[in-house]
């Protein structure tokens, strides 16, 4: 599933820079017509603003992760808490290298109403918001905490619509262009299933149980 994700990724990174006359016109119609909706609802605007700001910004998402490694290094599990943070730091800075090296500008308003720093693509709301919510449920279902399947599925419904509200919210925006958003939540899910992939196979011998009495192998 990772190799796919970040197989989608790389061609959407391809088609948007060729560019794909349709894929252009989708990024700019979708842009135009979100920006012209920002610029006649400022309250809506505003609202965006401090989601995208404050509550979805990537050091939110980070300082989540970062109290959720010092509960795993408190509880002695270090290798799972680093980890888990090494995860985040190297798709931080995945995201950095790829926007120096897509080098992809940003929609240009006569109006803006918001501003940002760096190339657009990927979008690091995204990709982070992204990987944070795909490493943060493997986790929960990893070292098995009390919640029950309903649960976790519910949570993992918050967190899809959590991405999907943060890609909303930078387009709205004027920001970022929706390929941007969509190249960011296709890296940032592929990093975070690799990372999960890569650590059961790291851990699978310790997951083999150990050979009964009956079963063990006879000296002859």
């Amino acid at each position: 599933m990772a190799a796919a994700l970040g197989a989608a990724a790389v061609l959407l990174i391809v088609l948007a820079l060729l560019p794909w006359q349709p894929l252009a016109t989708l990024d700019t119609d979708v842009a135009s017509a979100l920006h012209a909706a920002a610029l006649d609802n400022p309250g809506v605007t505003r609202a965006n603003r401090v989601l995208s700001d404050w509550v979805w910004d990537p050091w939110a998402f980070r300082l989540l992760v970062a109290v959720v490694v010092g509960w795993l290094l408190w509880r002695g599990e270090r290798p799972l808490g680093w980890w888990l943070a090494g995860t985040v730091l190297v798709g931080s800075g995945l995201q950095q290298g790829l926007k120096a090296a897509l080098a992809r500008e940003r929609p240009q308003w006569r109006e803006p109403v918001d501003s940002a720093h760096y190339a657009a693509m990927p979008s690091g709301h995204t990709m982070t918001a992204a990987l944070v919510c795909v490493v943060l449920l493997w986790l929960w279902r990893e070292r098995g905490l009390p919640a029950g399947e309903t649960r976790w599925r519910s949570a993992a419904v918050v967190a899809c619509v959590f991405v999907a509200g943060v890609a909303f919210t930078r387009v709205w925006l004027g920001v970022h262009w929706l390929t941007d958003t969509l190249v960011g939540v296709l890296l940032g899910t592929a990093l975070g299933l690799a990372s999960a992939a890569a650590w059961a196979a790291l851990r699978a011998g310790e997951r083999l149980p150990a050979p009964s009495a009956g079963n063990a192998p006879r000296e002859r």
